[in-house]
């Protein structure tokens, strides 16, 4: 029976709608101001500095300006209406220092985009470093989780736009004490004009503070379908899928769920810019109204004779920037409030603690390990999750003893691995190492001491050298160590058909890649396990992609290279598995039965079943 990928269309996503941010919300989150100017300040401080200055500077440009432009028309006027010669020398001047303005206007403004940028691009990478270093403190348990995620994502989002909320809060600080000398000007000839200007601004500031809390509540709200969106439009034009894409028909289905998810956040939010739009027009015809009310009191005053043409032209021309940059100031204040309320997801996921961490005076690691691993009545449940991934496990992994792990897919066999490696930390029980729980050990000092290769193990689209190396990275520059680690895993007579050898690029997506099979790769991933060196090395099904022979040899290979050394090795096939020292048998998640081949043979248990089955199939 077949289906068409296409008949089914996905439903409107109905995302969790999130409470909107108060007005408290809003002030409260310019608190985090101070922090993104401490991580900007560390970016950079030489940047920051000139930055500063320049715009201070630039503060006093406009007022400067618009008192040599009245200096220029009464000038004008006067030579115009004098009978006598009039000396034109205070004109020359006055024009030539207007030009001075004008030219440092210009070069201070180009000198800002420049540095504004370069601060960019530096605290972009600096802030993506320091979310990846976060990151790599983590627990893997925190990498399972869906909620995780969305605050990942919402980190991420931060680190090429937060920089403009810094120079947002410059040129507000560069625009208030412009407004202050303008105004100072201002209210030497008419004070009445600022209230006029006061009342017509607030009702604009007050609705775009409003829809700037609505934008960010469609924003945090449609993050998980954002997630989503990015998902579909990776597998829908990815190397990785095209394959099944091809083979399954499911482009159209793909392209689908990612137009319907588009389209739902589309019509969300040109919803909510309607609304802006309208509501905006309104309240910027209130003050284009008051402008004009202030501009027809300056023109009677001018009339009246009260003023000159050059006050005249100065008072219209102060309003006018007065009115500009207040309502610039208003809106680029609910920008500031709508980054700040953003700029919190940055802040909290920096705040996200591990709790698989080192004591504070951890124990020292042993150079040699001679008594092994202890499971005392080990259990572990996933996050968010009421069923026991493993339950009730108490053996030893003994020094020098090769364990292997047997049970059906979800048995708990890799959940094991985590455990043993500290990836994860018991929910119940404990792991003792040389007669002390895992815990009280530096976990960096345990995880160097161990190899693990899991059967999902990452294709790295980099060279061969670096693909093998990433098992013991301070060796990437030691080649014959490398080599002797690709000769062992067999992975030396992949390199060797390379055109560049070691540093070939492996994979398609970059110039000049070679893509390997899946055998070819596994011989790759093998060779960064010996190349580690460690005291425990685990096989965690790494072999799949490889027939029955060419498995048997990787292991009995693997089991004469760390002869005296303990090991773990899952495998379904129990040609492999009968080399172990012991056998563990799991079955959802609880230990059932332990012990050599022949003990467990001899049990007629669920091992005996297993093997009688498997090796049925040979026959």
């Amino acid at each position: 029976m077949s289906t068409t990928a296409t008949t089914t269309t996905p439903s409107p996503s109905t995302p969790p709608k999130p409470k909107k941010p108060t007005w408290k919300d809003r002030f409260l989150a310019l608190r985090n101001i101070g922090p993104l100017f401490r991580m900007i300040w560390h970016t950079s401080p030489p940047i920051v500095i000139a930055m500063i200055i320049l715009r201070l500077i630039r503060a006093f440009l406009p007022l400067a300006n618009l008192w040599i432009g009245k200096i220029i028309i009464d000038e004008v006027v006067k030579a115009a209406t004098s009978n006598a010669r009039h000396d034109l020398n205070p004109l020359w001047t006055a024009i030539a220092i207007e030009c001075g303005l004008v030219l440092l206007g210009l070069i201070l403004s180009r000198a800002n985009s420049l540095l504004d940028a370069m601060l960019g691009d530096k605290f972009s990478n600096a802030t993506s470093v320091r979310i990846m270093k976060h990151a790599a403190t983590l627990d893997l348990v925190m990498f399972e989780d869906a909620t995780f995620y969305d605050k990942l994502e919402r980190a991420r989002r931060q680190t090429w736009s937060r920089v403009g909320l810094m120079a947002d809060v410059l040129n507000q600080i560069q625009d208030g004490i412009t407004i202050v000398a303008l105004i100072g000007g201002l209210a030497a000839f008419n004070p009445w004009l600022i209230l006029l200007l006061a009342v017509a601004l607030i009702p604009s500031f007050i609705g775009e503070l409003k829809f700037s809390g609505e934008s960010y509540t469609l924003a945090f709200q449609w993050t998980p379908e954002r997630r989503k969106m990015d998902y579909y439009r990776f597998i829908g034009a990815s190397d990785e899928t095209a394959k099944e894409l091809k083979i399954f028909g499911l482009s159209d289905y793909v392209i689908e769920r990612f137009r319907t998810l588009a389209d739902d956040f589309y019509n969300a939010n040109i919803k909510l810019s309607k609304r802006r739009a309208i509501w905006g027009t309104v309240l910027g015809a209130l003050t284009t109204l008051a402008y004009y009310s202030a501009y027809i009191m300056i023109i009677l005053e001018a009339v009246g004779g009260l003023i000159t043409l050059g006050t005249l032209t100065f008072l219209t021309g102060t309003f006018s920037r007065l009115q500009g940059t207040l309502q610039g100031m208003f809106s680029r204040f609910q920008q500031i409030s709508e980054d700040a309320l953003y700029l919190k997801d940055l802040f909290d996921f920096f705040e996200i603690r591990s709790n698989v961490v080192a004591p504070e005076n951890p124990r020292p690691f042993p150079e040699t390990i001679t008594q092994g691993f202890q499971f005392e009545g080990v259990g572990f449940k996933y996050h968010n999750s009421d069923k026991w991934a493993i339950r009730n496990l108490s053996f030893t992994l003994h020094a020098g003893e090769k364990l292997a792990l047997v049970g059906e897919n979800g048995a708990g066999k890799t959940t094991l691995v985590k455990l043993l490696s500290r990836l994860y930390d018991p929910t119940e029980g404990r792991i003792l190492l040389e007669g002390i729980d895992l815990k009280e050990y530096d976990v960096s000092e345990l995880r160097g001491a161990i190899g693990v290769i899991f059967q999902d193990f990452v294709r790295y689209q980099m060279t061969a050298k670096e693909n093998i190396a990433v098992g013991q990275i301070s060796e990437l520059d030691n080649q014959p160590e490398i080599e002797v680690s690709a000769e062992k895993s067999r992975a030396q007579e992949v390199i060797g058909r390379m055109p560049h050898k070691y540093e070939q690029m492996i994979g398609r997506r970059f110039a000049d890649g070679v893509d390997l099979s899946g055998g070819e790769w596994q011989k790759i991933a093998l060779a960064r396990a010996y190349l580690r060196n460690a005291q425990l090395l685990i096989l965690d099904e790494p072999t799949a992609a490889l027939d029955a022979r060419a498995e048997y040899e990787v292991f009995k290979r693997f089991a004469e290279l760390t002869e005296g050394k303990m090991s773990v090795l899952i495998s379904h096939r129990f040609s492999t598995v009968r080399m172990a020292s012991r056998i563990l048998v799991l079955e959802k998640g609880e230990q059932i039965e332990i012990g050599t081949h022949e003990e467990l043979l001899a049990l007629s248990g669920r091992y005996a079943e297993l093997f009688a089955l498997q090796a049925q199939g040979y026959r």
